[in-house]
């Protein structure tokens, strides 16, 4: 495992993010939040899954500001807590899979990413293989995707959260054929890695032991013996920033 020294530099937020207590998600896109001093507000979702399973009404939250008077919605839900909200030393679950890039992107040309990468002098965004657009090709040799796992919490999830009905999820194909046409690049290319991003303290990323769980395993060790390699990252979210505790490569599942 390699753990980041105190020089990674964090990605800061432009502003500190607004604290705020979840009072429903009335679709995938919405939350409706209490900041506790007028009428509830109505705030994007950025996770377009289930999250965790749970039901997130009475978390706290932490909301972010893109003060731009044309979005409908310029209030974003950026994280939430499993603890009270009025528990002073709160740990944020990070929940924005669209600004995951933008997060690794700073780490990459940063060098926090060393343990995967050579130093980094090159970083291309959006890179067209096969049918799909990958999100990263550094140094013109490693392919890189990144992945924000958030249909399970692989964390401890205090007894007062509720639950969720459960249902089965099979939504995987967009995933595996990403991993398939990683494992074909390395006809072209000198490697090809998968980032699973967990943007909070967690049990170590493992994959869903759903309705394709079977097809999903056999993929990941085909392409695993084709030389694609998976690791792992676990950001720190706090109200100032997103902090890169650890990365690791990935052994086992």
């Amino acid at each position: 495992m390699t753990v980041l020294d105190a020089s990674t530099q964090p990605f800061l937020f432009p502003e500190p993010l607004r604290e705020g207590v979840i009072l429903a998600r009335p679709n995938r896109f919405i939350m409706d939040v209490d900041f506790g001093d007028g009428a509830p507000v109505r705030c994007h979702c950025p996770a377009v899954s289930r999250i965790g399973g749970l039901d997130l009404a009475g978390r706290p939250c932490l909301v972010s500001d893109s003060h731009n008077a044309k979005r409908k919605m310029p209030l974003t839900v950026e994280a939430y807590s499993l603890q009270r909200p009025d528990d002073p030393d709160k740990r944020w679950i990070g929940i924005n899979q669209n600004a995951s890039n933008r997060y690794v992107e700073h780490f990459l040309r940063g060098g926090a990413f060393a343990a995967i990468t050579d130093p980094v002098h090159d970083v291309r965004r959006e890179v067209p293989l096969g049918d799909s657009r990958l999100d990263f090709l550094v140094n013109g040799d490693l392919y890189l995707e990144v992945k924000t796992p958030l249909v399970q919490m692989q964390t401890e999830i205090p007894p007062y959260v509720p639950r969720l009905p459960e249902t089965p999820f099979s939504s995987t194909e967009r995933a595996l054929r990403h991993l398939r046409e990683l494992a074909a690049s390395l006809a072209n290319h000198e490697r090809a890695a998968v980032l699973y991003c967990l943007y909070y303290d967690n049990f170590g990323f493992r994959f869903f032991h759903g309705t394709t769980y079977e097809e999903v395993l056999a993929t990941v060790d085909t392409c695993r013996s084709a030389g694609v390699e998976l690791w792992q990252a676990d950001f720190e979210v706090t109200p100032e920033g997103i902090a890169l505790a650890r990365c690791y490569e990935l052994e086992e599942w």
